[in-house]
């Protein structure tokens, strides 16, 4: 098994029970060609940098998974069909970061003194 990252970017005009579905439907995915989800992070609403098919911001979903080849193959295939999606990144990594959560509150990072 091989670890990745996996990032999608949906549309931002979804309501937040449509996002949990996107997030449930490619876990199941994920799950059913033999893969597992590690870790799930909702970064929330953030502008993109220029306009995708009309749109200024999107909702990100990041996975850190383990799984084969087949399972990004058939992963990236249902999203390519998803018309909720903007765009979709799988990159694979030698192993994961789980202690950083780089797109939590910024005040809570000056808080623990990180941030001068």
């Amino acid at each position: 098994m091989h670890l990745y990252e996996h990032t999608i970017i949906a549309r931002q005009d979804i309501s937040s029970s449509q996002l949990n579905q996107i997030q449930e439907k490619y876990t199941k995915i994920v799950e059913k060609f033999e893969g597992s989800i590690v870790k799930t992070e909702n970064w929330g609403l953030l502008n993109l940098s220029y306009l995708i098919k009309k749109n200024s911001k999107g909702n990100y979903i990041h996975f850190k998974l383990k799984g084969s080849k087949k399972t990004i193959l058939e992963l990236e295939k249902n999203e390519k069909i998803d018309k909720n999606l903007l765009r979709f990144l799988t990159i694979r990594v030698k192993k994961f970061d789980l202690e950083t959560n780089y797109f939590e509150k910024n005040d809570k990072r000056k808080q623990d003194g990180e941030l001068n």
